[in-house]
């Protein structure tokens, strides 16, 4: 058996060739270097608490994705560590920090500082430096990493100047008499939080914390701790351009160690992006004071008009296979329909997938399933009657450098027949089973058998994406009709992946369901509706009292 030491060496030499951005001057605000940080010189991180950057009694170490070198030293916060977070949630008003009538300053200053942060973003070197830092604890692609730097930096352009202002316009209603009008406010809860998971570090706790915090609410922040150091330094970058110090703590700490946070602080609302079974945990601790962006087995239907056949192909790949599926929005399971089968649909993309490899991170680490979990999953799918693997199901060539909790698989797809598919709950279950990773499930159908895949689609229970592949309007819209899923693409180039900052974003169906980018989401999510009546008068000089009713 190998040594520790000869083990970390045959990692190393096993470990892709990446291209790394160009690295200029570091931020003054930055207090990592991700071009430098390694097993030898690991980055810190910091917990940021009552207005100062804290560390904690306790830390941990995070394994690099493509090595294993512990790369990354982060706080663990448990204990006495976690009261100050408790008590700053608790000191924290109902009204929240500012409101419509309670320094409506604030939505301005809030405003000209999301300026400065666009146009922080807008230099070359701190795109380069966040692009980095993403790519050192998310191994993707280098175009899905800018793109989550430029969504966050086009998203707070939007909201520069008066767009925070906006978010909290109210409106008015005449009354029955002089000196009566209502008015109608969004009003924010006070103490809030935010949870997310791994997949997009920067992208989904900048948006909705910085969204928390412009509707007057206080925020606390606490990430997979795996890759919190972006969201981190991203904060420092805010604090630099003005953003107040008081709206916003951010936690390094364990789940069960921010529910207990949670729970003695008594958020007010708590937004959370991740699985299922943590969602209705949450639920039922907070007493439903939550929202939810939650697992999203999506779906993907081709209608009966074939065109675009390449176009088509492409999108499929990406969908299923960029950053190795790990999107909540990557394409699960499609739904052939046979004329795209008898034009050699599943061929191409196989031949589109074999493209993909470590070395560009067109492929590469799974971080929350080990290479054999994955590969048990696709054997039991497989094995389901009339089913097949119809092209991977190996393990990812290069993946043997990868820190061993962390898993790599081919691009895979299995083809199941839908009569198997809905044979039986149990089937069910397991062909709908999300396998967060380079992995979706082919299902061919005729068009008599669209019943039976609106079927299908009905006894699913996430509803974040779809897409509709038919420039059909009768097809598309007797789809359309027939599903609730919140975000979905209808038409030729239909995607169930990408979430750029001028759409709503999230799941439907459930009232918890959170959104998130455009103001109707942050308005649902952050604020509450508060209205108030004015009735000044005047009263009649000869007004008299009623009889009692």
């Amino acid at each position: 058996m190998l040594s520790q030491s000869l083990q970390k060496a045959a990692r190393r030499a096993l470990a892709p060739t990446r291209r790394t951005f160009q690295k200029g001057a570091l931020p003054a605000w930055a207090t990592v270097d991700p071009w430098a940080m390694s097993g030898a010189a690991p980055a810190k991180g910091r917990n940021f608490v009552d207005g100062e950057w804290r560390d904690a009694a306790h830390t941990k170490t995070i394994p690099d994705p493509l090595n294993g070198e512990a790369f990354l030293e982060v706080p663990d916060a448990q204990g006495a560590d976690l009261d100050p977070f408790v008590d700053a949630m608790r000191r924290t008003p109902k009204s929240g920090l500012h409101n419509p009538l309670k320094a409506p300053e604030k939505y301005f200053e809030l405003g000209e500082c999301n300026a400065l942060i666009g146009a922080a973003l807008r230099d070359e070197a701190t795109q380069n430096f966040f692009a980095e830092l993403l790519q050192r604890v998310v191994p993707k692609h280098d175009k899905q990493v800018l793109g989550e730097v430029t969504t966050v930096r086009k998203w707070v352009e939007g909201f520069a100047g008066d767009g925070v202002r906006r978010l909290a316009q109210a409106t008015s209603l005449p009354g029955d008499h002089a000196g009566q009008e209502t008015r109608s406010y969004r009003w924010p809860y006070g103490a809030t939080s935010v949870i997310t998971p791994f997949n997009f570090p920067l992208e989904i706790p900048a948006l909705q914390s910085l969204a928390s915090v412009w509707m007057g609410n206080k925020c606390t922040v606490k990430i997979d701790e795996r890759v919190q150091i972006v969201y981190e330094q991203f904060l420092r970058l805010c604090h630099a351009c003005g953003f107040p110090k008081d709206a916003l703590d951010l936690i390094y700490c364990s789940g069960p160690a921010f529910n207990d946070v949670l729970i003695r602080g008594d958020a007010k609302m708590t937004l959370f992006t991740g699985s299922q079974a943590v969602a209705e945990k949450l639920t039922l601790d907070l007493r439903g004071k939550v929202k939810l962006e939650d697992a999203g087995f999506d779906w993907k239907i081709l209608g009966p008009d074939v065109d675009d056949f390449e176009y088509v192909a492409w999108q499929a790949d990406q969908d299923a296979y960029a950053f190795s599926g790990q999107k909540c929005s990557a394409q699960s399971i499609c739904f052939v329909h046979e004329n795209w089968e008898a034009a050699g649909f599943v061929e191409k993309i196989k031949a589109t997938a074999a493209r993909r490899h470590v070395g560009d991170l067109s492929a590469g680490p799974v971080l929350s399933w080990s290479t054999e979990k994955m590969l048990d999953h696709v054997g039991k799918v497989a094995a389901l009657p009339g089913a097949k693997v119809v092209f991977g199901g190996r393990q990812l060539a290069g993946s043997e450098a990868f820190h061993a909790a962390y898993g790599g698989l081919e691009p895979t797809a299995v083809e199941v027949p839908l009569a198997t598919m809905l044979a039986s709950p149990e089937t069910f279950q397991l062909v709908t089973t999300e396998l967060f990773g380079p992995f979706q499930v082919l299902v061919p159908y005729a068009s008599a058998e669209l019943p039976a895949v609106l079927e299908a689609c009905e006894r699913m229970t996430n509803h974040l994406t779809a897409a509709v592949v038919s420039n059909d309007a009768n097809f598309a819209n007797a789809v359309l009709g027939a599903t609730v899923n919140g975000t979905v693409y209808a038409g030729r180039r239909a995607r169930t992946t990408g979430a750029p900052q001028n759409h709503w974003f999230g799941p439907c169906g459930d009232p918890r369901s959170a959104g998130i980018h455009t103001p109707d989401a942050i308005r649902l999510c952050w604020s509450s509706h508060r209205e108030v009546i004015a009735d000044v008068g005047p009263v009649g000089h000869d007004w008299t009292a009623p009889a009692p009713t």
